[in-house]
């Protein structure tokens, strides 16, 4: 795993918590992890990251519009 060091500035007033759980529920919602990864990445347990989600406008379903849409006409 990579380890990436960021200058936020102090005007932000973000802990690192905050940070991490920014990154990974940015790259959860881009599909790019798994909920299981972008937990990992923010410390937390998947529970927990699935629970905070919504305070970030994520939705824990990652499913495209498309692939419901095929689900329903294989129905």
């Amino acid at each position: 795993m990579k380890i990436l060091t960021l200058n936020i500035p102090d005007s932000l007033d973000l802990d690192n918590m905050q940070v991490a759980m920014l990154v990974a529920s940015r790259l959860y919602e881009q599909g790019k992890l798994s909920l299981g990864q972008a937990a990992a990445i923010a410390g937390l347990t998947k529970r927990t990251f699935a629970e905070l989600l919504g305070a970030y406008n994520v939705s824990i379903f990652n499913y495209p519009a498309s692939d419901i849409s095929r689900d329903v006409a294989n129905a």
